[in-house]
């Protein structure tokens, strides 16, 4: 099955609004949502709730109109906080809004707007809250098959393959950028060595900036404020043509990975967006499973250790067992190599 034999429902035209899930990766993913649900309806306007750190990634989705931003805390239920984005939300009339998180706390504002089609899947005791229930979600590998298909008629079959998310920053706001970070037009290379806990992250990025800057290509380090002292580390170990873009500001990270002819990255959301950006993006995995977290993308390479490893994957956020040798026995020289023959390949392109 595809996208194509869904029945289009191009007569409707009321609002449809998506709460995803916060995280940048997963926040990428959820584009694969808006994609199948522009296809299912054409006319139905799509906004996303989003936090402040997300909120940038919205401007660069195709088919999105609009961004809800609204910090709810993490750690309580902040209930007036919740009645006042239910006002919002019943003010923009929304018709449709698919709840891809399984929380209580997460349907809350909805069912304050009285948003009259809310989907979710069964989950926390949602009764009453969300009203259009979805079953058979422990069915679902992947998360991501878990939130499309929300976007998809009650029973309906998963199609063979998602549409990729895509993120399209302009030209000019690229060259805009290259200009204010002074970094030039030559090669480059974006190291992301930031993930969600330390179990995730390869040891030797500062090694293979070293041996990507003895082939003349620079390197530039991203990430967000937690990255500052890895980028330190790695700037030191690369020399003079390293550069530490990492900061507090996401869409700095964007138009980085999008100005960059290739990105290596950790299992984490700037992996996504990179992909998601068409930027040849090489993947390291240890601990988790590319094929549950990989981009829907593709990647340009899948770095893993050929080391038989017993306990990988095991999705755990910190090492504890076997020296983290998931991530330790991948070897910089390897990864720089793989990295010079994707730039090849991308000059290549460039030059035809």
């Amino acid at each position: 099955m595809n996208l194509n034999s869904i029945v289009t429902e191009a007569d409707e035209t009321g609002p449809i609004l998506i709460i995803p899930y916060m995280w940048i990766g997963d926040f990428v993913r959820g584009h694969t949502v808006v994609r199948v649900l522009k296809e299912r309806w054409p006319n139905r306007p799509v906004d996303i709730l989003t936090t402040s750190l997300c909120a940038p990634l919205l401007d660069y989705m195709p088919g999105v109109r609009a961004g809800i931003v609204w910090n709810l805390p993490r750690s309580r239920l902040a209930l007036l906080q919740q009645w006042r984005l239910a006002a919002l939300l019943r003010e923009r009339r929304y018709q449709t809004c698919l709840i891809m998180p399984r929380t209580w706390k997460s349907a809350i504002a909805p069912a304050l707007a009285g948003i009259p089609e809310r989907v979710g899947f069964v989950g926390e005791f949602r009764f009453g809250l969300v009203n259009r229930w979805r079953w058979g979600e422990k069915a679902l590998p992947r998360l991501i098959d878990k939130k499309a298909a929300l976007a998809l008629p009650d029973g309906a079959p998963r199609p063979s393959e998602w549409p990729v998310p895509q993120l399209r920053v302009p030209p000019e706001e690229v060259e805009r950028w290259r200009q204010a970070n002074g970094v030039g037009t030559g090669p480059a290379v974006a190291l992301a060595p930031g993930s969600v806990g330390s179990g995730k992250r390869w040891p030797y990025y500062g090694e293979a900036a070293r041996l990507l800057t003895a082939q003349g290509v620079d390197v530039w380090v991203v990430g967000g404020p937690g990255e500052k002292g890895l980028a330190n580390e790695i700037v030191a170990a690369g020399g003079p043509k390293v550069r530490d873009l990492t900061g507090t500001d996401l869409r700095n990270g964007v138009l980085a990975l999008a100005a960059a002819q290739v990105a290596i990255s950790n299992d984490s959301g700037l992996m996504h967006v990179a992909a998601a950006l068409g930027t040849p993006t090489m993947g390291i995995f240890g601990p988790t499973s590319p094929y549950h977290w990989a981009p829907l993308n593709g990647l340009a390479a899948t770095i893993q250790t050929k080391t038989h490893v017993p306990c990988q994957p095991c999705h755990r956020p910190i090492c504890r067992m076997n020296d983290h040798r998931c991530m330790r026995d991948i070897p910089a020289t390897k990864v720089a190599e793989i990295a010079g023959r994707v730039l090849a390949e991308v000059g290549a392109r460039a030059a035809r």
